[in-house]
């Protein structure tokens, strides 16, 4: 039987063609070239896309060499003098070929060593920058960024650290690589990089720390300023000596290692002695004033788009006097517990004349004198006796020192012992707590409230009975403000500084004067002279008797409170009022620092170098007119009745309506 046979094509017949012959077996090696070449062509098409994504948004480069300086603002103070300056500060790019050679190669050595080896970016510090953001989620991404990467992050991006954003930065180092040199590279970035303290470039920075140009920076400075470039204000050789002195030295370490310096120049150089910063930085007078002023400036004329020059009212003078008082006496006091302090100067007119918001602003930016709100403790009474001045007492009036009770409240005295019948002068000048309360218990907290905020408080006021211990919370700016009323014939002041705005052209923006003063009398007679003469009694013979400088009509008020948190000395003389408060910003106690030691103390050691410059007169509004003889004898009888009256009785009628404390239609203290 014949063998079946398959038909061929069409049917038409077996086919005898055959089987097809099996395809030969690629080698290895054309193996690898075929897949390469399609790996290759996949990851082709994959960075066409990638770079078509990733450069829809990124900026225009053709602005490349214009800088968008931010306008600087001038502070001078009263007499013209410069305060200080705030705002960036450029200088005339800088030839890198005018430069000492190892100013450029400290900056390679500690920011990218492989510098010259690379295309814009390093793959190995990429690698080892994505390992550690996949291990250390959740904090700030690490870049392994080169100087081309930097250079292009300060050009053209925002410092946000997203992996966009990187990722755009390597994009745009890569055209800087292949539209620039080497040189002109790194000459790009040392003019461009910011150095803080508002210097960008290393020729603004040479001028600005060390008052030089960068020509005649010396290999320590150069490696100081390298190694800024890690945090400008953390390695700040003005606010963090001794760290930016360790991280120079590991700058002058890396460049002997790759051998831009011998080992005998990095001693040389670490053997030199400290760096001596610019002066002018070093002791910047008044930043917490300049601080405090920045934003009026932009609340009065906006956001500045050329320089600006501010004509304020501080004397630079004073304002010298107020720190070295402030950070003397506060030093000193350390063992008592006394950790910051603030002090505050206006004259009769509210202008401020020296404002000190802590003990360094290098160490802390928080501003004291405006910013914090801490209890006035019995620097509040002068408002009690006020309002008990206006309601028909006198500083003669007799009261009785006793234990009194007032609600569940029961007020005690600093010293645990009761003096029994004496005067309302005695009880102010002693700081007498039972006398305080009570008064302010008899013509009403809220009459109370309401005389310091016509007098200008500004902080809510608490209206429970401890109010009149000074359980309120104020700024020392606000009571400043306040007992100048006291100091200038019992005239409202607004407390301020900004006498004029305008630019550097001379076009004036704002003007103080223009608007007017708001001059109104918020203390009436005789209550004003009362007052007068029972704060001088405070410096003459009472709790304040330590801020008293010969001489000089002054009159004031201690304060502390109970648990010796806060302690504070207010002062003032003709047209011229000073606040100091002494604490702690954790708000712990001191060591029974009353107002009358370390405050008062404070005082003292800053009005006797104020006084005799200010050329002041006495307190005006001082006399009080002396009643006839048959009034006299009469308040002494009152007064004689009222203190032998049993301490469980009634209050005598009064002119101000007491009012219940919890009346919901009480205004908003």
């Amino acid at each position: 039987m014949a063998d079946a046979q398959s038909p061929g094509p069409g049917g038409r017949g077996p086919d005898r063609r055959g089987p097809r012959p099996p395809r030969p077996r690629r080698t290895r090696l054309q193996a690898f070239i075929y897949w390469t070449m399609v790996m290759g062509v996949w990851a082709l098409i994959f960075l066409v896309a990638f770079f078509a994504v990733f450069s829809v948004d990124l900026p225009d480069t053709s602005k490349l060499y214009q800088v968008k300086r931010q306008p600087s603002v001038s502070y001078l103070d009263r007499s013209g003098a410069l305060i200080s300056v705030r705002g960036s500060q450029y200088a005339p790019p800088v030839d890198l070929d005018k430069l000492p050679p190892y100013v450029p190669k400290a900056f390679i050595a500690i920011e990218d060593r492989w510098f010259y080896w690379h295309f814009g970016f390093n793959p190995w510090g990429i690698a080892r920058s994505l390992f550690y953001n996949a291990t250390h989620r959740g904090g700030p991404l690490r870049g392994g960024s080169t100087i081309t990467q930097q250079l292009a992050r300060n050009l053209f991006l925002t410092p946000s650290q997203t992996y966009r954003r990187k990722i755009q930065e390597l994009i745009l180092a890569v055209w800087l690589e292949a539209k620039f040199s080497k040189k002109q590279i790194l000459e790009l970035y040392l003019n461009r990089v910011y150095f803080g303290a508002g210097a960008y470039g290393i020729e603004a920075a040479s001028e600005r720390y060390f008052g030089q140009p960068a020509s005649q920076l010396t290999l320590s400075e150069a490696a100081l300023l390298a190694g800024m470039m890690k945090g400008p204000s953390r390695y700040s050789p003005v606010a963090a000596t001794d760290r930016a002195a360790r991280r120079a030295t590991m700058v002058l370490d890396e460049m002997v290692r790759m051998h831009a310096i011998t080992r005998q120049q990095e001693e040389a150089a670490i053997n030199g002695g400290p760096i001596r910063v610019n002066p002018v930085l070093a002791n910047q007078r008044a930043q917490y004033f300049t601080d405090w002023l920045d934003d009026q400036v932009r609340q009065l004329v906006g956001e500045p788009t050329e320089d600006l020059v501010v004509e304020t009212t501080l004397d630079l003078p004073l304002q010298t006097s107020a720190e070295q008082a402030l950070q003397r006496d506060v030093a000193a006091a350390a063992s008592q517990g006394v950790q910051q302090g603030a002090l505050i100067s206006i004259d009769g007119e509210g202008r401020v004349r020296a404002y000190v918001g802590g003990i360094n602003y290098l160490q802390s930016q928080f501003d004291r004198v405006s910013q914090a709100r801490r209890q006035a403790g019995s620097a509040f009474k002068p408002f009690v006796y006020l309002t008990a001045m206006d309601a028909g007492r006198t500083p003669d009036t007799p009261v009785v020192d006793e234990p009194i009770t007032i609600g569940n409240w029961q007020p005690r005295n600093y010293t645990g012992r009761y003096l029994g019948p004496i005067t309302l002068e005695i009880a102010l000048k002693e700081s007498i707590n039972t006398v305080a309360a009570r008064l302010a218990n008899e013509v009403g907290t809220a009459n109370v409230a309401m005389t310091a905020k016509r007098l200008g408080i500004t902080s809510p006021i608490q209206l429970d009975p401890s109010m009149a211990l000074g359980a309120v919370e104020v700024s020392p700016l606000e009571m400043a403000q306040a007992y100048d009323a006291f100091s200038n014939g019992g005239f409202f002041v607004k407390a301020h500084a900004i006498e004029r705005i305008r630019t550097a052209s001379g076009r004036v923006l704002y003007d103080q004067g223009m608007g007017g003063a708001d001059r109104r009398a918020v203390i009436g007679q005789p209550a004003l002279a009362y007052m007068i003469r029972m704060m001088r009694a405070v410096i003459g013979s009472g709790t304040g008797t330590r801020a008293a400088v010969p001489g000089f009509d002054l009159a004031g008020k201690t304060g502390t409170t109970s648990d010796y948190r806060d302690a504070w000395f207010i002062g003032y003389t003709g047209g011229f009022t000073t606040a100091v408060w002494v604490g702690r910003d954790d708000n712990t106690p001191m060591r029974k620092v009353t107002g009358g030691t370390v405050p008062a103390g404070i005082w003292h050691d800053y009005m006797a170098q104020a006084l005799p410059r200010l050329k002041v007169a006495p307190i005006p509004g001082g006399e009080a007119p002396q009643p006839q003889p048959s009034d006299l004898i009469g308040d002494l009888l009152n007064g004689a009745q009222q203190a032998i009256r049993p301490s469980n009785q009634g209050p005598p009628p009064q002119p101000y309506p007491e009012q219940p404390q919890s009346d919901p239609n009480l205004p908003p203290y």
